[in-house]
C-alpha cells in the first residue's frame, strides 16, 4: 500500500518535475510538454505520479488549445488502479464537458471513452472484480484496450493489486476459484500469482488462507472515558439550571 508521502511525492520524481509541480512554473503552458512526456515516461515504466499529471489537466482547463485527448485518456487510465486514493475523481474533476467531435479528420475519443473508465473505477471501486473484468474484456471497451491500455506497461497487474487490496481486506481465507475470478486468473497463472504473494493454499480444499493483517482482524476495542470531579459538578449544575 503507497503511503500518501509517496503519493504525494513519489521518488521518481526527477528534480525539474518537482519544480514544475511545486513551484510558480505549474501553470506555465510552456512546460506542459515536459508534463506530457514525463506521463508518457510513467506509461513505459510502470510509474506514477498523481500531482504532475493533474497539473496537465489544469493547464487543459486554463489553456483549451494544449487539450490532447489521448493525454487525458491515459492519466485516467494511471489514476484507474490507484486505489483507494480519490485520483480518479480528482482528474475528473477538472476535465471539461466535451460531446463527440463531428470532425472525421480529428475524431475525440475521450466522450467515447469516457464512460467506460468511468464504469471500470466505479467497478473497482465497489470490489466488483470479475464485473470489472467482463466490462474490460467486452466489444465496449475495445477500442480501450487496443489503443491505450495496451500500451500501459504492467496496467492489469496494478488492477491485481487493487484487488489484493480488497481481497487482504475482507478475507482470511478465500477458494482458489473465486479468487481467481476476482484476478482474471486460472489454472497455472492463478497458482504462480498466489505463490508469488506468499501466501498458502490447502491442495485438498482449494482454500487459500491469507496473513492476518489489521484489517481482516476482528479485535474488540474498549472506549473508556474519564471525567474528573469539577467537570461533572459543572454538568450537573447546568442540568439543574436549566
Amino acid at each position: 500500500m503507497v503511503s500518501a508521502s509517496t503519493w504525494a511525492t513519489p521518488s521518481t520524481r526527477t528534480e525539474l518535475i518537482e519544480n514544475l509541480v511545486s513551484g510558480v512554473d505549474r501553470y506555465n503552458p510552456s512546460n506542459v510538454g515536459i508534463l506530457e512526456d514525463y506521463l508518457y515516461h510513467q506509461i513505459r515504466s510502470e510509474e506514477y505520479d498523481c500531482l504532475a499529471n493533474l497539473a496537465i489537466l489544469k493547464l487543459y482547463q486554463f489553456n483549451p488549445d494544449l487539450y490532447n485527448p489521448d493525454v487525458v485518456i491515459n492519466i485516467l487510465i494511471k489514476a484507474l488502479t490507484s486505489l483507494p486514493f480519490p485520483d480518479f475523481n480528482l482528474c475528473i474533476s477538472l476535465l471539461d464537458e466535451r460531446s463527440a467531435s463531428t470532425n472525421p479528420d480529428e475524431p475525440d475519443p475521450l466522450p467515447l471513452l469516457l464512460p467506460v473508465l468511468t464504469s471500470l473505477h466505479n467497478l473497482l471501486q465497489q470490489c466488483r472484480f470479475p464485473a470489472f473484468w467482463t466490462l474490460y474484456r467486452s466489444e465496449k471497451a475495445e477500442s480501450l484496450r487496443d489503443n491505450y491500455t495496451v500500451e500501459c506497461v504492467g496496467f492489469e497487474d496494478s488492477v491485481r493489486e487493487v484487488v489484493i487490496r480488497g481481497v487482504k481486506a475482507a478475507f482470511k481465507s478465500i477458494r482458489m476459484e473465486r479468487l481467481g475470478n476476482y484476478l482474471n486468473l486460472s489454472d497455472e497463472d492463478l497458482n504462480g500469482y498466489v505463490a508469488k504473494l506468499g501466501w498458502s493454499i490447502e491442495a485438498s480444499t482449494g482454500v487459500v488462507s491469507i496473513p492476518p493483517n489489521p484489517d481482516n482482524q476482528i479485535e474488540s476495542t474498549v472506549v473508556q472515558e474519564q471525567i474528573e470531579l469539577p467537570q461533572l459538578v459543572k454538568v450537573i449544575t447546568h442540568t439543574q439550571s436549566a
